[in-house]
């Protein structure tokens, strides 16, 4: 499975930045040695549901430990059998473009 989340505290530091709370849900996702990648609005991890699940709460954990309140928004494509997606996708799309 892919899961594609954005985890944030709900209140920011004196400028409203949230960047330091991200970049420790960021560093745990890395930390699982899961294929993960971040881009602007969200953090992409792939793996099978239970370690995928556990990196997420783990995730949500760390912006907790900043924040008494989180903000979670997730999006899951389950497809069992499937494994390399997270690439493969993007793959796909590209070699269609290039048609």
């Amino acid at each position: 499975m892919i899961v594609a989340f954005s985890i944030s505290p709900l209140s920011g530091d004196e400028t409203g930045g949230v960047s330091d709370a991200v970049a420790e849900a960021v560093r745990v996702v890395r930390a699982s040695g899961l294929p993960n990648e971040t881009n602007a609005m969200f953090t992409n991890i792939e793996g099978e549901w239970d370690e995928v699940m556990a990196v997420v709460k783990q995730a949500v954990e760390a912006v907790g430990a900043v924040s008494p309140r989180v903000s979670l928004v997730l999006k899951a494509d389950i497809r069992p059998g499937f494994t390399g997606q997270l690439t493969a996708k993007v793959e796909r799309i590209e070699q269609a473009l290039a048609e």
